[in-house]
């Protein structure tokens, strides 16, 4: 067994002893607490608290009744035959005595000789387009034949006359060119059977590559699949506008060799 250790016996144990209390420094307390308690109270709403707000709970007896929050209309003060007649209680200004003086060096631009005899406004003629009833004018209806009486209708538009000439004068600049450079022998006629026969190679060489596109892998993830992508799409390009040429020019030069 372990030996309990015991403090030494002394008489001055026995006498009593004050106790000694650790007096602790005084708690910080920042001199801006009432401040931003006092904005906490004004910025804070009703319903974000914990619970509900603290409002005063209405008595039994005040229950939510059939139509009560509906606007009422405010209850005019009885009026007299005679203002509902005129339309308006307000008293008008008296009538000038034949004493009175009226006011002279008036002058308005008015021309009442005009005004007076303004021919009334005829009512727009309106078509009704929908089975709700909704109007509109006769002339934005497309009901009037208005563009056929136009003075220019059935005329080439201006646009269409310049394009057709510039494409015309391209037209002879390359006839011009082709007829310079046959004259200098350094260009050849294609003739028919031959327009026919590079026609078929330039789509058959198309439809190779083609076919070789369609073979590709479905992801292209290397940089040589990508390279080989895009050449086969370049030259598949190239055919392409080589072809719309020799279909579009029935005359085709090229050069000698």
């Amino acid at each position: 067994m372990s030996e309990v250790v015991r403090p030494p016996e002394s008489a001055y144990n026995l006498l009593l002893r004050e106790e000694v209390r650790i007096q602790k420094p005084p708690r910080y307390m920042s001199k801006f607490r009432p401040a931003v308690v006092l904005e906490k109270k004004l910025v804070k709403d009703a319903m974000r608290t914990m619970g509900p707000a603290k409002v005063e709970v209405a008595s039994p007896d005040k229950y939510l009744r059939k139509h009560s929050k509906e606007p009422k209309l405010s209850e005019k003060a009885p009026q007299s035959s005679k203002g509902v007649r005129n339309g308006c209680a307000a008293r008008k200004p008296a009538v000038p005595a034949r004493t009175d003086i009226p006011p002279m060096g008036l002058h308005t631009k008015r021309d009442f000789t005009k005004t007076t005899t303004v021919v009334p406004m005829k009512p727009q003629p309106t078509c009704v387009d929908a089975k709700t009833g909704h109007k509109q004018r006769l002339e934005n209806s497309g009901l009037v034949p208005k563009y056929i009486k136009k003075k220019d209708f059935g005329e080439v538009p201006d646009y269409l006359l310049q394009r057709s000439k510039e494409k015309q004068r391209a037209q002879e600049q390359y006839d011009d060119y082709v007829a310079e450079q046959k004259e200098r022998g350094a260009m050849k006629h294609l003739t028919d059977s031959e327009r026919h026969d590079v026609l078929q190679g330039l789509k058959k060489n198309w439809d190779a590559l083609h076919q070789e596109y369609q073979g590709l892998s479905f992801v292209i993830d290397t940089l040589s699949k990508k390279s080989h992508k895009l050449r086969l799409e370049e030259a598949m390009k190239q055919l392409e506008d080589d072809i719309n040429l020799i279909e579009r020019f029935k005359t085709i030069y090229i050069p000698s060799h």
